[in-house]
Parts: C-alpha cells; structure tokens; sequence
C-alpha cells in the first residue's frame, strides 16, 4: 500500500488544523500562562467555546455619554431607549445601540466653515457654500447671506428611522427657507434692519417644516451672519451705507443741540412769565394798599380835616427832614435870607479850599 503525498502548495486539512490549533494554543498560553488542556478536537472546542464567551462579554457592555441616550434594535428592528450610563445588550449583534446626543445644541453653518468640526453636515460640502449664500431679494437684487442654525435632537426614534438623512434634510429646509424669508423683502431691508425680523420668521418656518417632516429636530436659534452685497457692487453699497450712517449721525447731533437749546429756552420762557406774574400781583396789591390807605386818610380828614391835615404834615416832614443835611430854620417874618447862608462851618472850608 503506497503512502501518497499531497502535491506541492495543496490543502491539506490535517496540516490546516494543526496548525490553526497551535495559533489558538499559542493565544491561550499568553493569556493564562499555561497550555491548554490536551484532548485535540476536545481541546479545540473549550478554545472556540472560550473566545464566543469573551467576544459575547465583549459586545454586551456599552456606555453612552451624559449628553446622549442609546436607540437600542433587536435584529434591526426599534426596541427602545436607553439613558445616560453602563447598559447592557444581548451580544453577538443581536442587540444593536446608536449613540444619539440628545443634550447636545447642534448647528449647521451656511456660507462659511468652522476649522475641526467633526459633524459632516455641519458645513456645506464642497463648491455649495458659495452657492448657498447667493440669494436674491424682494427688488430684484442680489445679496450674500450667511447664517448659522442651531438645534437640538428632540425625538432620537424619529430622528434615526422616520428621515433618510435628517441632517442634511434640515439643511435642504434651511436653505428654502431663507431664500423664501429673503426674497420677501427688499435688499436695504435684509442687509440693515430687517434682521431680526428675517431670523424670527426663519425660525418658526424651519421648526414648523421639521414637525411636518417628523425629522425629530428642535430648532433652538437662527443667526444672521454676515450679509453683504455681491463683490462687483460691494463697494458702492458701502458707500451708500456710509452716507446713511453719516445721515443718521448729523439727525443725532442736531436732535442733540435741539434737545439743549429748546429746554432750556423753554425754561428761560417760564422764568420770564413767572417773573412778570410776580411783578404783576406785587404792583396790584400796592396799588390796592395805597388805595386802602387813601381811603382810610379820606375817612379820617372828613371827621376832622384840621388835625388830619396836621398829622400828614408832621409825618411827611418826618420822612424828608432825616434825608437833609444841612438845615436852615428862619422866621416867618423875615424878609432876607442872605446873612444867615454860609454859616456851616464844612460849607466855609469847602469854599476856602475851592478859592485857593
């Protein structure tokens, strides 16, 4: 009986076995430190048995971070949701989680990138951040916007089974939007004040579109960035943005100085009439004192006119005398006044010294 030999480079299943046994010999001696127990095929099977034990230990724990929760699937199907911390699942891929950040504010930025972003659809791909941007306004003119849409996954179930592709949806629904939102107004009103405007009305239409879509996506805020005009006419909107800045500056100032000068003109007014309402009662009630007073000295002079008359007389020269410095008191009955003027010693002195 010959002894056959497999031809050079053949299959030989003997030698395949013998060999694969000793590479899984080799792998559980550098795990336990001690060789398997012998038996061959016997031997063979506790090795497989122990790496499906392993790989099943292996593939039954998971962890999910505390911004995110785990969208668990049996065969492929949903099954339910699993919060934050250390789960465990059938292995084997019988049971399957996706990690979805539920916590975590998303955004999606139109006309521009952010340098490391790891989220694809975060930023527009290729030559379309370009496109995205150029959008043409209620007046028949061209304008570049930019703008960036933050979100948050409200809905894991919905957001992973009921949208292909939700991300890059809402960015399709962005962009509608926006260009719907823009082109109901005019140029001057997208790129100065109808921002605020723009970003409210963008906002309820994206979060409206996405409960439509049943996307499972909460729209938190839509920023305007920066919104210019295109480049071969840039250059003339600022000057006109220039000249409306320096408008509304001079308004601003002249509103300033009318604000100084008329109050104060105003108050100046009211001094002015206070004062000659003040002026006007004073002279009113001295004109009714005296009056008061003429009536009372009328009274009086009628009862007896003689002493009245006396007593004005007394009190008038009262009033003046104290007011005259120098005093000459003559008889009635003479005739020349002459040799009793210069009598006053300070008049002599005064007229000595004037003669020298």
């Amino acid at each position: 009986m010959s002894n056959t030999q497999p031809p050079h480079g053949s299959w030989d299943p003997k030698n395949h076995s013998s060999s694969g046994l000793n590479e899984l010999k080799k792998i559980w001696v550098s795990l336990f430190g001690s060789p398997p127990p012998n038996g061959g095929a016997k031997g063979f099977v506790l090795i497989i048995l122990f790496i499906l034990v392993g790989l099943a230990a292996w593939t039954s724990i998971y962890t999910i971070p505390s911004d995110s929760v785990a969208v668990v699937q049996r065969f492929g199907k949903y099954l339910k949701e699993v919060p934050p911390g250390l789960h465990l699942k059938l292995p084997l891929g019988i049971d399957t989680a996706l990690i979805v950040p539920d916590k975590r504010q998303l955004k999606q930025e139109f006309g521009f990138k952010t340098p490391g972003a790891t989220d694809p659809y975060q930023s527009s791909r290729g030559n379309n951040g370009h496109q995205e941007t150029q959008m043409v306004t209620g007046d028949l003119n061209a304008a570049l916007v930019e703008w960036v849409v933050q979100y948050r996954i409200s809905d894991p179930s919905k957001f992973l089974f009921e949208v292909r592709n939700p991300s890059e949806t809402l960015r399709y629904v962005s962009e509608s939007v926006m260009r719907e939102v823009v082109g109901d107004r005019t140029v001057d009103e997208v790129i100065t004040i109808g921002r605020q405007e723009i970003e409210s009305e963008a906002l309820v239409k994206m979060q409206t579109l996405s409960t439509k879509y049943a996307m499972g996506i909460s729209i938190d805020q839509v920023q305007l960035k920066n919104i210019n005009p295109p480049k071969p006419v840039q250059e003339s909107f600022n000057e006109v943005n220039q000249a409306q800045q320096e408008k509304e500056k001079l308004i601003n100032e002249a509103r300033r100085d009318y604000n100084k000068v008329i109050p104060l003109a105003m108050g100046e007014k009211d001094q002015r009439i206070r004062e000659a309402d003040g002026y006007r009662l004073k002279r009113i009630n001295e004109a009714q004192g005296d009056v008061a007073r003429f009536n009372a000295l009328l009274t009086e002079y009628i009862k007896a006119p003689d002493v009245t008359s006396r007593r004005i007389y007394i009190e008038t020269m009262e009033q003046v005398l104290p007011n005259i410095k120098s005093k000459v008191i003559i008889d009635i009955s003479t005739n020349n006044v002459l040799p009793l003027l210069n009598l006053d010693s300070k008049t002599l002195i005064t007229n000595q010294g004037a003669q020298k």
